[in-house]
């Protein structure tokens, strides 16, 4: 294989990984708000997706969240925040639900 192939190769495998570099995955959520106390029996689960809010729509974003909340709960947005502390530099929003029982 010469130079140019495994070149050719090595960019091309790149560009397929760096596609999914963009999806939204799930991360740490932030905190919630102090003062904000609930006992272990309605205690809420917060679920977080980083995401790129120029590539990604924020109904997919919810889908995403959706998926990560227990079964028979709905994630309902509680903040969205651009730290870069838990999420990287293409995917700088940080959305936070709160999976709240379905009713």
């Amino acid at each position: 294989m010469t130079r140019r192939a495994a070149a050719l190769l090595l960019g091309l495998a790149a560009t397929l990984a760096g596609c999914s570099a963009l999806d939204p995955y799930p991360t740490q959520p932030r905190a919630a708000p102090p003062g904000l106390t609930a006992t272990p029996a309605v205690a809420n689960e917060r679920v977080a997706i980083c995401y790129n809010t120029l590539r990604t729509t924020l109904a997919e974003v919810q889908t995403q969240a959706q998926q990560e909340c227990r079964a028979n709960s709905v994630a309902e947005p509680a903040d969205t925040d651009w730290y870069l502390e838990n999420c990287p530099l293409l995917l700088p929003a940080r959305a936070t639900f709160v999976c709240m029982p379905r009713r």
